[in-house]
C-alpha cells in the first residue's frame, strides 16, 4: 500500500511537471508573430490614410468676440504630417502664441495656469508625433481650443487624403 502511495504521488508530480512545462515555456515564436503582426497591421492603417505631399491651409472667415481667429496649416512629406502651425491670429497679424499679455492674461484665469504659448505647441507638437487628429489629447485649461483643434486637423488630414490644397474657409 505504501509503494502504490508513493507510485501514484511520483505520478502525480511527473504529470504536473509536464502541464506546467507545456504551458509556461518560452513563447517568443508567438510573441514576435503577434508584434509582427500588430506592426503590419499599424503600417496598413497608417497607409490607409494615403496622405498626400502638400501644404493644407484652414482660416476661419470671422475674428472672434476677442479679435481672434483660426488659421491652422500643416505640411506632408512623403505620406507623413511633418509639420502643424495651428495658431490664431488677430486683425494687425499678430499670432497669439506669440502674444506676452495674452498669455499673462489667461494664464492668470486658468486654475492650470495654461495660456496660449503653452496649449498651442502642445497641440501642434501631438498632431505631428501622432499623424491622427483622433489620438490628440485634450490640454486641461484649453479644452475649447483643444477641440476646435480636432476638428480642424480632422478637416485638413481629409483634405490632405484627397490631395486638395485649396484653403479651406470656415465661415465661423
Amino acid at each position: 500500500m505504501a509503494l502504490n502511495k508513493k507510485f501514484s504521488a511520483l505520478t502525480l508530480t511527473f504529470a504536473s511537471t509536464l502541464l506546467l512545462a507545456a504551458c509556461g515555456g518560452n513563447d517568443t515564436d508567438t510573441t514576435e508573430a503577434s508584434s509582427e503582426a500588430v506592426s503590419s497591421e499599424v503600417a496598413s492603417s497608417e497607409a490607409a490614410t494615403g496622405l498626400q505631399d502638400g501644404t493644407y491651409t484652414l482660416v476661419e472667415k470671422n475674428f472672434d468676440e476677442n479679435g481672434w481667429k483660426v488659421n491652422f496649416t500643416i505640411e506632408v512629406a512623403n505620406g507623413k504630417i511633418t509639420t502643424s502651425d495651428f495658431d490664431y491670429v488677430n486683425e494687425a497679424g499678430e499670432r497669439k502664441s506669440e502674444n506676452d499679455d495674452y498669455q499673462a492674461m489667461m494664464s492668470a484665469k486658468t486654475e492650470t495656469g495654461v495660456g496660449p504659448q503653452d496649449f498651442i505647441p502642445e497641440l501642434n507638437g501631438q498632431l505631428v508625433e501622432t499623424q491622427d487628429p483622433s489620438s490628440v489629447e485634450v490640454v486641461s485649461g484649453a479644452t475649447s481650443s483643444s477641440e476646435g483643434f480636432v476638428k480642424y486637423a480632422e478637416e485638413l488630414v481629409a483634405a490632405a487624403e484627397a490631395g486638395n490644397t485649396d484653403t479651406i474657409e470656415i465661415d465661423n
